[in-house]
């Protein structure tokens, strides 16, 4: 069973029209660019606390030790009353206006083989290592994990929904569009019904394997203690909880003829006039796996599969993996029938990144995948198994900054 508990969360005390220009992004889709642009947005911006500057010590120390300076002058003060924070983001998505509510908590880590918060993905050793070093030296946990949660009779959503229409601790609009309300949960008996509803919940990480992995490492580092987190819990089946695709930028490959005649062994492939028809069509295909591929200055084209491509999969690899476009796209598609390597795969997660790459003649190819289904991530975890990099996106992202959470040791 999840663990949670309340806590005094320390949180910018600013109006709530400069909460967009203190709060970032989580730090692994800040780019270079990005973060250029929010450290000259506002002097006491959290990516000055979630990125250091540099990969020596010295860096990260100063990172540590700029928390501590705000926390002195008053910028990010901790909650008087220890608290479990409803947050509700509502954004527009396919066309349409979506709302997604969920907890930030304290939460235990638990070693996977316990199960009681299962993973879907591998880590690298590069970014586990980053934040086990920001994490030494800030003491806090800027950015929530993302946990998916059972809910099967809805009384957590429902509860949790039932907080929303109350006055909020605070609100604002990020850069996006995306509107977020947070409300800061203090009294006892509310607190108890969040836990309890919790605590029998099935757990799931959405996003935020590395940090996952950094508060196991810093209870194995310190004491049992150390493993206290921050989570933010969300419904399984919540028409909120929305996954966008993650494309494929590809640095080789063949031309797109060639392609076509490669595919055709096991797809139907048709030619489109855009990177945006061919997302659009792969993305509502019915075809148990479809996918686009574009080339700059050669068009696009949609391939959806046919009853041969079964043959070009190993009987022994496990349903839940035979089941994702992501597996059948890196394992078939690439490297059997068109012969790329992984290390000409570079990822993107929006539609315009991918057609700026192909109208740029910044790749050889992009692909373009389906969303994955949020029941694909949970088949993936039951079992075990583990997705192929960049998956699932996860939409919209958890702000970092907006409650930050102190380490007990």
């Amino acid at each position: 069973m999840t663990e949670i508990r309340p806590f005094s969360g320390l949180r910018y005390r600013v109006e709530d029209a400069v909460l967009s220009d203190v709060l970032a992004p989580p730090y692994d889709v800040i780019t270079e660019t990005d973060r250029a642009a929010l450290r000259a947005r506002h002097g006491h911006n959290v990516v000055r606390l979630v990125l250091a500057e540099t990969s020596d010590d010295a860096s990260y120390a100063r990172a540590g030790d700029l928390l501590r300076e705000w926390q002195a002058q008053g910028v990010i003060v901790a909650d008087a009353a220890p608290a479990l924070y409803v947050l509700e983001q509502r954004f527009e998505v396919r066309g349409g206006t979506s709302r997604r509510y969920g907890l930030l908590a304290r939460f235990r880590a638990e070693d996977y083989d316990k199960r009681v918060v299962l993973p879907h993905e591998q880590t690298r050793k590069a970014p586990r290592e980053d934040r086990i070093r920001l994490l030494r030296a800030s003491r806090a946990n800027y950015s929530p994990i993302f946990v998916m949660v059972r809910d099967a009779e809805k009384r957590f959503e429902q509860h949790i929904e039932a907080i929303a229409q109350t006055t909020p601790t605070s609100a604002y609009t990020d850069d996006a569009g995306v509107e977020h309300r947070l409300w800061a949960v203090t009294d006892e008996k509310e607190i108890g019904t969040l836990t309890r509803l919790l605590d029998s919940a099935g757990a799931y990480i959405a996003d935020g394997h590395h940090r996952y992995a950094t508060a196991l490492r810093h209870r194995d580092e310190t004491s049992a203690d150390g493993a206290w987190t921050l989570g933010y819990f969300t419904p399984v089946q919540a028409a909120g909880l929305v996954v966008l695709p993650y494309h494929r930028i590809l640095s080789a490959g063949p031309p797109l003829d060639d392609a076509t005649k490669a595919l055709s062994e096991a797809f139907d492939v048709r030619s489109v006039a855009s990177v945006a028809e061919a997302a659009h069509a792969a993305e509502h295909s019915r075809a148990p796996y479809a996918f686009g591929l574009a080339q700059p200055g050669a068009g696009a084209l949609v391939a959806e599969s046919r009853d041969q491509l079964s043959a070009y999969i190993d009987a022994a690899t496990p349903p839940s993996l035979r089941a994702l476009d992501p597996w059948v796209f890196h394992h078939v598609v690439l490297e059997t029938l068109l012969g790329i390597n992984d290390d000409a795969v570079g990822y993107v997660h929006s539609l315009r990144e991918a057609e700026e790459a192909v109208s740029g003649g910044h790749c050889r190819l992009a692909g373009l995948l389906r969303s994955t289904p949020v029941q694909q991530v949970l088949d993936v975890a039951d079992a075990g198994e583990s997705m192929p990099a960049k998956s699932t996106f996860f939409h919209p992202k958890l702000p970092s900054g907006l409650v930050i959470h102190p380490l007990l040791v």
